[in-house]
């Protein structure tokens, strides 16, 4: 397993369409828009003022976070350094690799965070402590 660090996650600009007077339209193709083929969608919304989502990592899961309504902050966390991203804009999305912890807070009044990821929903691949998501990266330094 290579082992990254938050420098390696990056915000990518979605392909805009038809952006006239009638709104816009944003594509995102498997082979095509993202470095990963999409498995799985889900997306949060509802978030009550002042609570936030994530505080978990993936060990191989690639994703990428959407503000496709509102939004909200992404703090990555590489157990040396973190970085926050402030996404807003539904035509782009953080690209967020494995190995990092995730954090989202700072939901905007009906905001709405679309996320597609690499596979299907499996157990195994949640680090849910972040003790054990320390332990996890010096594994593999």
């Amino acid at each position: 397993m290579v082992l990254r660090n938050v420098f390696d996650c990056t915000i990518l600009e979605l392909d805009k369409h038809h952006s006239d007077r009638r709104g816009n339209l944003t594509v995102v193709e498997n082979g095509k828009t993202l470095p990963f083929d999409v498995r799985r969608t889900y997306y949060l919304y509802d978030v009550p003022g002042g609570e936030s989502r994530g505080a978990h990592a993936h060990r191989e899961l690639e994703q990428l976070i959407v503000a496709v309504s509102g939004s909200f902050t992404v703090t990555l966390d590489d157990g040396h350094c973190k970085r926050s991203f402030f996404l807003n804009r539904p035509y782009q999305g953080l690209y967020v690799k494995p190995g990092m912890w995730r954090t989202l807070e700072d939901f905007s009044s009906g905001a709405v965070c679309m996320v597609l990821a690499s596979d299907v929903y499996k157990v195994s691949d949640y680090i849910r402590t972040y003790d054990e998501f320390i332990q996890f990266r010096k594994d593999y330094e």
